[in-house]
């Protein structure tokens, strides 16, 4: 790394890290062990700068996209960067990574004997996002979502050592019901970026028009409709919790932490009266520490 590169790096990683306190959900809270918030941290670095790649909501300046090694001419270029991202990540496994988050990333990745298919499932979902800007049906959703957020819950039960086929399932479950939520939190944001994650088919069965989200206050007809994703996200959380009461310890706490940080937004989303056009409704934390509570004790 040259000097002119250093204070790129310094402030590409930097950035990136700084966006964890601003989540919906813990990313890696203080109860935690160190090695294993230094983990999920170098993971969630990686998770959180492919979204920005893909969203167009890289720093500007074209740090990253210089870090990246690709050329000025291309640094606007989202497949572009995701192609050279994706290639920075192979040399994570067999090399020495460009971009500082994924040299962070590399001793997590070795000292967890993790493996590139999640990273790559992230790539593909953000890959997909530049192409697919609606979804016909629930099942395309959730095709989505197996992409876009259940390597994140299976790369936290890698980190943390705990990954079974019946706690992935229970972990795909909460992970794709927290992509739900947050979708119906930002519908009017997705909107503006011309991507609607409401599926089609159910559209149509409330008798919602695209045209509809983009008001100031959602029609019944369109609050109809959340409601209806709400309950399906809802279910989803339910089926998953019972991975809350299968670990122990603070891992147990981190876990009901998701579950009820998904549970908390919605009841904020209800509490909204469904209407989420005007801005993404978002839990006070004491109604998240109730449901942290309930999740614990097997309820809610």
């Amino acid at each position: 790394m040259t000097g002119t590169d250093a204070p790129d790096a310094g402030a590409a990683e930097r950035g990136t890290l700084d966006k964890a306190a601003d989540e919906n959900f813990p990313v890696a809270p203080f109860f935690l062990p160190r090695a294993w918030r230094t983990d999920l941290m170098a993971v969630y670095g990686f998770a959180r700068l492919v979204d920005d790649i893909g969203d167009g909501d890289l720093a500007p300046g074209g740090a990253d996209a210089r870090l990246l090694g690709v050329e000025p001419h291309d640094a606007e270029d989202r497949l572009v960067l995701l192609d050279a991202f994706e290639a920075d990540l192979h040399r994570v496994f067999d090399g020495t990574p460009r971009h500082p988050l994924l040299l962070r990333l590399q001793p997590t990745v070795h000292l967890r004997s993790l493996t590139p298919e999640p990273f790559l499932g992230l790539i593909a979902a953000n890959r997909q996002d530049q192409v697919v800007r609606r979804y016909e049906t629930y099942d395309d959703l959730l095709a989505y979502c197996e992409l876009s957020a259940n390597p994140v819950g299976r790369l936290v039960l890698a980190v943390t050592g705990t990954a079974t086929p019946e706690r992935i399932r229970r972990s795909d479950a909460i992970c794709t019901a927290l992509q739900i939520v947050e979708h119906l939190q930002d519908v009017a944001e997705d909107f503006g970026r011309d991507r609607v994650y409401l599926p089609a088919a159910d559209m149509k069965r409330f008798h919602v028009q695209e045209a509809d989200l983009a008001t100031n206050t959602a029609s019944a007809s369109v609050r109809a409709l959340v409601a209806y994703e709400a309950q399906r996200a809802r279910d989803l959380l339910n089926e998953g919790a019972p991975l809350v009461g299968s670990v122990h310890g603070r891992l147990k706490l981190l876990l009901a932490g998701f579950v009820a940080g998904g549970r908390a937004a919605i009841h904020a989303i209800s509490a909204a009266e469904f209407d989420v056009l005007p801005g993404p409704p978002k839990p006070g934390k004491l109604r998240l520490l109730r449901e942290v509570g309930l999740t614990l004790r097997g309820e809610g």
